[in-house]
């Protein structure tokens, strides 16, 4: 088995490329080992001392260290961690527990029903596919008075240029095409 490896704008966070699918559907985020009980593979992940965060994707697993960590030391036992969990046939997640399939809650007022539709349309075409690329995901989390309010995860979550991300991409693009946004907020789950 061979893993590529991609680095993230966040200086924090390697994307790892196992070269098989890693979730057929959704996404998984597991910003703290303690949320890693559902998944065998983030919980060998975070079983490398260093290891602060991990997120999976259709094709790719993120990983976040702490700062005082170095990747050269992080890099080799975290490759092995994968690739022993692929190796062992142990699913992802386990049985029972799920991704967040669409990334994508509802609170938000009902007459905003149309907006909110062309928002998450927009956000799936346009954002989500962008942003999996550099390791992350982001998510809809209400609509209200015109703002709209997101979650980053993965690479995207904690990184430098995520409010930029938020301001001058993602902003734009929504107030482009949906006069109704004034503005994108950031929040934490």
């Amino acid at each position: 088995m061979f893993i590529q490896t991609e680095s993230t704008p966040n200086p924090a966070t390697l994307k790892f490329l196992p070269g098989q699918t890693v979730l057929s559907a959704g996404t998984a985020d597991f910003p703290t080992s303690e949320a890693a009980g559902a998944s065998p593979l983030a919980g060998r992940l975070f079983a490398v001392d260093g290891v602060t965060g991990v997120f999976f994707g259709h094709d790719f697993v993120t990983v976040t260290k702490a700062d005082e960590k170095e990747w050269d030391h992080l890099k080799p036992a975290i490759l092995g961690g994968i690739m022993e969990h692929f190796q062992s046939g142990q699913p992802v997640i386990a049985d029972g527990a799920a991704a967040t399939a669409g990334g994508h809650s509802d609170n938000h007022d009902e007459a905003d029903s149309v907006v909110v539709g062309q928002i998450k349309e927009l956000l799936d075409s346009r954002v989500r596919p962008a942003v999996a690329q550099d390791g992350g995901d982001i998510t809809f989390h209400g609509f209200e008075r015109g703002v709209v309010y997101l979650h980053m995860q993965g690479a995207c979550a904690g990184c430098p240029s995520s409010t930029l991300t938020l301001k001058m991409g993602i902003e734009n693009l929504l107030r482009h095409y949906i006069p109704e946004v004034t503005e994108v907020r950031p929040v934490a789950v």
